[in-house]
């Protein structure tokens, strides 16, 4: 009878461990490396992926039954990161604010998703937003798309740039009912000490990495100005303070001046766009260990084209300030992150890649790549604790590392255009070990 017992024990053993899933190894042999940090190439390299983690770079790697993608001498990079992305608005046009539902917006995220993926992207911040679905789903490798660092639905003032009510729908009674799009977690409104720290450990409670603050009058929106300061010190210091109970940090949608300076003496730890800040706002940045998540928007073919006139108009106004600040940052020493901010256009989204290689205005070919590399990790990781992806690093080719790499057909570090034409250019691209495109017939 116990011979009986211990055999079948062996037997549900054996069937268990026939049925767990089998743990992919892949071998890209014969790169040439950028890791992410150094500028030298590791030449005629390989890297053996073991699940989704990097498990060894060497030369001559080998292990059984091993999928084998021999790059010929072509270039492997670390995936790319997108520090200010937002996977719900970059794809649906701003009409669907007035027209759609939050099945509409989701379905256009989730979409959107995968092409960002494709595009080499393996990594984003999303700082406005409420694609935690998108992520569940991702995050099982089951449907292709990045990994997703959320800071869920952005947090404004009333009139400040998240603030996306009809013209009459103010004033608000504290009886009404909240409105459609803050009840779905798109956006949020909330004034006064109370009400935001109330809705930052909201977002927080939904999972958020970091929080997002609109600190200043916007582009998109309707009810300001852009030297409009959203937020008085006391409120983005309630955020800010919120932010580090949980060991993690605020980002602030701000353009100018005083509202960055503001944000910076309450504790803000990441200024978007900044694009019409003076030098010694910069310098307080520097002093502070303040980012800045810059994007390279110009007034040009690729400008972002809006609903209304007031909303264009703006856009040019602060378009107009993007090569003097990169400009500035650089010399100062100032920390900066690149995001890409793409709004209502699928055709703005598709051009990620574009809008990375647009960097080459202000820096070297290496300095791009970095940047939107292991620099952006950098700022990713002020989550701490928070960050949903701890089993491994990201934005840099090392061992112990999320296997997220693409292999470039060519040097980028010679061509940074070269990351503009990724459905040309980029022939494998692999996330969390999996390999999502593989265009060279191994």
């Amino acid at each position: 009878m116990k011979n009986l017992i211990t055999l079948g024990l062996l037997i549900l053993l054996s069937i268990k461990l026939c049925a767990q899933e089998k743990v992919q190894i892949t071998i890209i042999k014969n790169a040439n490396i950028f890791d992410g940090l150094n500028e030298k190439l590791i030449s005629g390299s390989d890297v053996l992926v073991e699940g989704k983690l990097i498990k060894k770079i060497g030369k001559n790697l080998s292990a059984k039954d091993a999928t084998i993608i021999d790059a010929g001498g072509k270039t492997l990079i670390p995936g790319l990161i997108d520090a200010h992305w937002h996977t719900y608005y970059s794809n649906a046009p701003q009409s669907i604010l007035a027209t759609g539902d939050a099945g509409d917006v989701a379905i256009i995220g989730f979409i959107g998703a995968e092409r960002t993926l494709m595009r080499g992207f393996t990594s984003c911040r999303d700082v406005g937003g409420n694609p935690f679905a998108v992520a569940r789903k991702t995050d099982t490798g089951e449907y292709p798309g990045p990994r997703l660092f959320i800071s869920g639905p952005p947090i404004s003032q009333t009139s400040g740039h998240f603030d996306f009510r009809g013209k009459n729908d103010v004033p608000r009674n504290l009886t009404d009912p909240m409105p459609y799009w803050e009840r779905v977690g798109l956006i949020m409104v909330a004034d006064g000490v109370d009400e935001v720290i109330r809705r930052s450990r909201e977002n927080l409670r939904m999972g958020a990495t970091q929080l997002k603050i609109s600190g200043g009058g916007g582009v998109s929106s309707s009810y300001d100005d852009l030297d409009v300061q959203q937020y008085t010190f006391e409120e983005m210091k309630a955020v800010a303070d919120v932010a580090k109970t949980w060991n993690t940090y605020v980002a602030a949608h701000i353009f100018t001046d005083e509202a960055v300076q503001t944000a910076i003496k309450a504790g803000i730890k990441s200024i978007e766009h900044g694009f019409l800040m003076s030098d010694e706002t910069l310098q307080m940045m520097k002093d502070n260990d303040v980012w800045l998540s810059l994007q390279p928007l110009l007034d040009d073919e690729d400008a972002l084209h809006f609903d209304n006139p007031y909303s264009q108009e703006k856009f040019s106004k602060v378009t107009a300030g993007t090569d003097h600040v990169y400009k500035r940052a650089k010399e100062l020493g100032v920390k900066v992150a690149f995001g890409t901010d793409a709004l209502f256009d699928p055709k703005a989204a598709e051009a990620q890649g574009k809008m990375l290689a647009k960097l080459k205005r202000w820096y070297t070919p290496y300095e791009v790549l970095k940047m939107a590399t292991s620099t952006n990790a950098e700022l990713l990781m002020l989550c701490g604790p928070r960050n949903p992806y701890r089993e491994g690093g990201i934005g840099s080719i090392k061992e112990g590392n999320y296997a997220d790499m693409i292999l470039v057909d060519g040097n980028p570090l010679k061509d940074i255009d070269l990351v503009a034409n990724p459905d040309e250019n980029f022939v494998v691209i692999m996330k969390d070990g999996k390999v999502y495109k593989n265009t060279i017939g191994n």
